[in-house]
């Protein structure tokens, strides 16, 4: 089939590793090993390119809290800028990230040619009320540029289920990827180390990691073999090295900061309790395949609906964070069973296959041959 031209527009900078940021790397360079030309359309980036394919810088942005979580908004961006890139590259495709900024990704959309398709996946689930209804109110700007679209995806069924309740959007549900072969690469020369829990996430109330150490401390007293890697950085930071200062868990508690992409599989494959305990927000857990991916034994989340559409089938991996007595329990459960172990990490390997990039990528690509498909019969009709 014909080779594509494919923008990856992504409204938040790509210097990030966040789930989105992720998605779009993971999915650009498995189109490029297909022979297909990518470029990655942003806000502010400080480099040039990813993984060999242009990223292109199109407008300031600032920080803003989101979702429960700090994202890098773009500023209005120059249409100028906008307009120069989509005459010096012929797309046969923009793939947008959704929900978008209309003064960055929405104006790509508006100024794009009528022969290019435009396709988006939708990736967010609301952390409370006030996000669903500011949601609510970005729907209504947006309306008449999501006319546009020839198709749109979600990843996950809840995020599906938002994107119809609020914005109108019928979707298909394309989960998120992981790529296979870099996380067994990276991870096999690494073992599961005896006791060793891991959590990697950003240190933001949300994503639970305080209910965490707490049951940590009590699962440390009948178990003091156990150890507790926290990984990653968040303004929750200098409150969880204190609690766990003055706990006198220091010699068995790690705050082991930000972890790079390359270390990142061998972290998750020392685990034997990856545990992920999100309160809410979360539309998919792209951290969970990631761990599951890379080996870790057990892979714990947070009862919630994102979460609970990567593991629902096996309810026992799922708990309340809030529920300390629990998830001391849960923890302690498969730290002492060897035999639950083997049979969540076996149902583990085979589940996570579905999200492998050369699964869910042939799926992408199709939804861009069928959205050209339909952009060129809309065009003659």
């Amino acid at each position: 089939m014909k080779k594509l031209v494919v923008g990856l527009v992504i409204d938040t900078s790509i210097d990030r590793n966040d789930g989105v940021q992720q998605y779009v790397k993971t999915v650009g360079q498995w189109l490029s090993k297909r022979g297909h030309k990518v470029y990655y359309l942003t806000g502010k980036s400080d480099n040039e390119q990813y993984g060999g394919n242009p990223i292109i810088s199109l407008s300031k942005s600032i920080e803003v809290k989101f979702n429960a979580n700090r994202l890098n908004m773009p500023l209005p961006a120059n249409k100028a800028g906008i307009n120069k890139i989509l005459r010096d590259v012929s797309f046969d495709i923009l793939h947008i990230q959704m929900p978008y900024a209309p003064w960055l990704a929405g104006r790509i959309v508006k100024a794009c040619s009528p022969k290019t398709a435009v396709v988006g996946t939708f990736h967010i689930l609301p952390a409370g009320r006030l996000h669903a209804e500011s949601s609510r109110l970005l729907a209504a700007v947006v309306r008449r540029i999501d006319q546009r679209y020839d198709a749109i995806m979600s990843v996950s069924k809840p995020a599906a289920e938002f994107a119809k309740k609020i914005f109108g959007y019928d979707t298909i549900v394309i989960p998120n990827v992981v790529e296979l072969k870099r996380y067994k690469n990276l991870s096999s020369s690494s073992a599961v180390q005896q006791g060793h829990i891991v959590f990697l996430g950003r240190l933001v109330k949300r994503k639970g990691v305080m209910h965490l150490l707490k049951a940590f401390k009590q699962l440390h007293q009948a178990h003091p073999e156990a150890r507790l890697t926290i990984a990653g950085t968040g303004p929750l930071l200098p409150t969880l090295e204190r609690y766990a200062s003055d706990n006198r868990l220091s010699d068995v508690v790690v705050f082991a900061g930000y972890v790079s992409e390359h270390d990142k599989p061998a972290l998750l494959a020392s685990a034997q309790i990856a545990c992920f305990p999100a309160l809410y927000g979360e539309s998919f857990g792209i951290v969970l395949i990631e761990a599951m991916a890379a080996g870790s034994e057990v892979v714990i989340g947070g009862d919630n609906p994102g979460y609970r559409s990567v593991l629902g089938e096996r309810p026992e991996l799922l708990v309340d964070p809030k529920n300390c007595e629990l998830l001391t329990a849960k923890l302690e459960y498969f730290l002492v069973n060897a035999k639950r172990r083997n049979s969540a990490q076996k149902w583990q390997q085979n589940h996570v296959v579905q999200y492998d990039i050369d699964l869910v990528g042939q799926k992408i690509e199709q939804q861009y041959y069928l959205a050209i498909a339909k952009r060129q019969e809309n065009i003659h009709t």
